[in-house]
């Protein structure tokens, strides 16, 4: 079976640069430790689908990522071009986010699945508008341009570009952005320690 990497990306946990909108709420070193924590969750779940090599894309290198990590520098104006340039390095990959705790395993190995089984893209949208997964083969560079990056249509536009491709949806997942996220992330981490 075709191994298929699994990129996951995260900012560096920078007080006061990550996971904002919560800042006032936990205070700014509160709300970059809970980032750091949630882009380790995601490792372990990337690692855990066992779909392939596990990579971390970082805005910067930061002493708190772990050392263990095959880390890469994430190049590009924007989110889009990050994550299209991210993709484009290899011919086919998942490239997931680093704020979806609500993302599993399973799901990470049900893209791969359909990319395996000729789906072009891949993506489980986010409640939010956005989405917390893209896994593609050969990507085109338009589902990366020009789009309102952490708005809530960045799906719809997403959906309107992938015209003419064979594609596929997951499940919709959740992220941790604002601070009523907060209490689904406690309730999802207890129900994960039974």
């Amino acid at each position: 079976m075709v191994k298929i990497p699994v990129l996951v990306f995260s900012r560096a946990p920078v007080p006061g640069r990550v996971k904002t909108r919560l800042a006032a709420r936990l205070g700014a070193w509160r709300a970059a430790r809970l980032h750091l924590r949630l882009t380790r969750l995601a490792l372990r779940t990337a690692r855990a689908a066992a779909c392939g090599p596990v990579e971390l894309h970082v805005t910067a290198h930061h002493h708190a990522f772990p050392r263990n990590e095959k880390k890469f520098l994430q190049r590009g104006n924007n989110l889009g071009e990050r994550m299209y340039r991210a993709l484009h390095r290899h011919k086919t990959a998942i490239l997931i986010g680093s704020d979806c705790p609500a993302l599993r395993a399973a799901d990470i190995r049900a893209a791969a699945r359909r990319l395996r089984a000729g789906y072009r893209v891949v993506l489980a949208p986010a409640e939010d508008g956005g989405y917390a997964l893209i896994a593609a083969r050969c990507p085109p560079r338009a589902l990366f341009e020009d789009i309102a990056w952490g708005g809530p249509e960045v799906f719809a536009e997403t959906l309107r570009r992938l015209r003419g491709l064979r594609w596929s949806s997951l499940r919709t997942i959740w992220d941790v952005d604002r601070p009523e996220d907060l209490e689904r992330l406690r309730a999802l981490l207890f129900a994960r320690r039974y």
